[in-house]
C-alpha cells in the first residue's frame, strides 16, 4: 500500500456502476419475493418445471405442427432451431463466462420454491433464453402462432424470478440472447416473408365473389382433401372436383370447358398438367398448394386456401413465364425446373423402390445406387465438343441463394432460364456437393452457370432420362429449351397499395 491510495474514497467508473446495478437487481428480486401474486402459486412453478430440457417447447411445436398448414410446420421447425442455437450458446459460453451464484432463497416463500433446485450458475437464464428463442422464431415465420406462444414464453421467463432461481437481470439477459438466436437463424435460413415476389406484371383477372365461376380439380392422391375442403368453405360457390391421379388431365380438360377460371390443387406435377391445359384454353389459373414441396405456389406467394380465396374474390393476379422443351416428337412445359442426368435417374430409381420400402428410404437407396454407377448418365455437345455431365439443370427463372437456404426465385417473370451444369469426372457425390455449395458462383471446377432465354443441346443419346416438375420421360433427338415470357396468368394475393 502506498501513501497515494486513499481507501476512504468511493470507487468510481464502471466498477461503481456495476455495483449499483447488482444492488438494484437484488432489491428487485426481494421486492418480487415479497409480493403476493394472485393465482400464480398453482401455475408458475409447474410451468417452470415443464420447461426443463425444452420439454414444453417440443410439445408446443408438436401442437403447432398438428394444425397441418405449411406455415405452421415451418414456424415449429424455426422455433426449435432457434431454441437449439440459444441453448448451445447459453451452455457453452453464457454460463461459463459469468459465474454468478444463484439468489439466496430466504425471502422466497416455501410454497413457491422448486423441489429440485438448479445447480448451474445463475447468469443468464437458460429457461428465459429458450422461451424467447422459441417464441421469437415461431413469430418470425407465423405472427399468429407467435402471438399464441408469447404469453406462455413470458410466463416461463417470469416463473424463474417467482420461484427464486434467477435474478431479474438473468431473465432479461437470457431473453435477449434467445431473441438474438432466433434472428441469427433467420439470417442463415430466411423466412418466406423476407422474399416477396414482385407484384408485376399485373394481370387483368376476373373477381369471383364466393368463387363463382372457379372450377378446381384436386388430386386426391397428393393428400389435398383437407385443403380442397378449406377452399370450398372459403369459396362456397366454387366447384371442386376430387379425382384420382390418372383422371386429373381428363377432369382438367372437362373443367376448362365451362370454367371462367381453372383451379388446381395438388403437387408440382399436377400443377404442371393444369398449366398446360390453361395455356391451351387461354384461361387464368388458380393454384392451391396440395403436394409435398409446392415450389411454384410458394414462390408465387400462395400458401393456403386463405391466400388463394382472397386473390380470387378480389381479382388479383399476375403474368408469369413458362419454360418449354422439345425433344424430338415429345414436348412439354415446366413451371419450376427441367433436368437431365443424375436427378431424373434418381427419381426413376426412387419410384422403383418407394412402394416396397417407403419414400425416404427409397430416396436414400436411389441416391447411393445412382452415385455409385460407373458411367456418366449424360453426354451432350457444347460448342462442337462432346462432354460428359453429371447434371444439367434449367430453372424457369433465376434461383437465388439466401443464407444456408436452398435457392428460391424472386421473380417469376424475368425472361431467363437459369442453367446450371455439373461437369463429369470422378467422385460424383463430391462434385454435386461442391456444385450445391458453390450456389450463385457462375464457374467452378465442378460447376458452371449461365442465364439464357433458350438452349439447344445436340448429341444427347436416345433413351436418356429427363425430368420436368418431377415428371420423368425419355429423350428423343435434339433438345430445345426456351422461355415463353409472361405466357400464363395466375391468381396471387397482391400487397396492399
Amino acid at each position: 500500500m502506498t501513501p497515494d491510495v486513499d481507501l476512504t474514497v468511493p470507487k468510481t467508473g464502471a466498477h461503481s456502476a456495476l455495483k449499483r446495478m447488482l444492488a438494484l437487481d437484488c432489491r428487485l428480486f426481494e421486492f418480487a419475493a415479497g409480493r403476493n401474486w394472485p393465482g400464480a402459486e398453482p401455475v408458475l412453478p409447474r410451468l417452470s418445471r415443464s420447461a426443463n430440457h425444452g420439454v414444453l417447447w417440443f410439445a408446443a411445436a408438436a401442437a403447432i405442427t398438428a394444425s397441418r398448414t405449411p406455415r405452421a410446420r415451418r414456424a415449429a421447425v424455426r422455433g426449435l432451431a432457434s431454441l437449439s442455437l440459444a441453448s448451445l450458446t447459453i451452455n457453452t459460453l453464457g454460463k461459463r463466462s459469468v459465474r454468478r451464484p444463484r439468489p439466496v432463497l430466504d425471502p422466497v416463500p416455501m410454497v413457491r420454491r422448486l423441489k429440485r433446485q438448479p445447480i448451474t450458475t445463475s447468469f443468464p437464464s437458460g429457461h428465459a433464453a429458450s422461451a424467447a428463442a422459441f417464441a421469437t422464431g415461431v413469430a418470425l415465420e407465423s405472427p399468429a402462432w407467435g402471438a399464441a406462444v408469447a404469453p406462455v414464453a413470458a410466463s416461463v421467463a417470469l416463473s424463474r424470478v417467482y420461484t427464486g432461481v434467477h435474478f431479474p437481470s438473468d431473465v432479461l439477459a437470457g431473453a435477449a440472447l434467445g431473441a438474438g438466436a432466433a434472428f441469427a437463424v433467420r439470417a442463415l435460413v430466411p423466412t418466406r416473408a423476407q422474399v416477396v415476389p414482385p407484384a408485376r406484371p399485373r394481370a387483368d383477372v376476373p373477381a369471383l365473389p364466393g368463387g363463382e365461376g372457379l372450377v378446381l380439380v384436386a388430386n386426391s392422391a397428393s393428400g389435398s382433401a383437407d385443403r380442397a375442403r378449406a377452399l370450398r368453405d372459403a369459396l362456397p360457390k366454387a366447384e371442386v372436383v376430387e379425382c384420382e391421379p390418372e383422371d386429373v388431365e381428363a377432369e382438367l380438360e372437362r373443367a376448362a370447358g365451362h370454367a371462367r377460371v381453372l383451379g388446381v390443387c395438388g403437387g408440382d406435377g399436377t400443377v404442371n398438367t393444369a398449366a398446360g391445359v390453361a395455356l391451351r384454353r387461354g384461361l387464368p389459373l388458380a393454384v392451391l398448394p396440395g403436394g409435398t414441396l409446392n415450389h411454384f405456389a410458394y414462390d408465387l406467394g400462395v400458401e393456403d386456401a386463405r391466400d388463394l380465396s382472397r386473390a380470387v374474390e378480389q381479382g388479383e393476379g399476375v403474368r408469369v413465364d413458362v419454360g418449354r422443351f422439345v425433344a424430338g416428337r415429345k414436348r412439354g412445359v415446366f413451371l419450376n425446373t427441367f433436368s437431365l442426368g443424375v436427378y431424373p435417374e434418381l427419381v426413376r430409381e426412387r419410384e422403383r423402390w418407394s412402394e416396397r420400402i417407403g419414400g425416404w428410404p427409397a430416396g436414400v437407396l436411389a441416391a447411393v445406387r445412382v452415385l455409385r454407377a460407373d458411367r456418366h448418365p449424360l453426354e451432350a455437345e457444347f460448342g462442337g465438343r462432346r462432354r460428359p455431365l453429371w447434371l444439367l439443370f434449367a430453372g424457369n427463372g433465376t434461383y437465388h441463394r439466401m443464407g444456408l437456404a436452398s435457392g428460391r426465385r424472386q421473380d417469376l417473370a424475368d425472361g431467363r432460364l437459369d442453367v446450371r451444369v455439373v461437369h463429369g469426372g470422378r467422385r460424383p457425390a463430391l462434385r454435386l456437393l461442391s456444385a450445391a455449395l458453390a450456389g450463385p458462383l457462375t464457374r467452378s471446377p465442378a460447376h458452371a452457370a449461365v442465364q439464357v432465354s433458350r438452349l439447344h443441346l445436340t448429341g444427347v443419346a436416345p433413351g436418356t432420362l429427363l425430368a420436368y416438375d418431377g415428371e420423368v420421360m425419355e429423350v428423343e433427338g435434339d433438345l430445345w429449351l426456351e422461355k415463353l415470357p409472361q405466357a400464363l396468368t395466375v391468381y396471387r394475393p397482391l400487397p396492399a397499395g
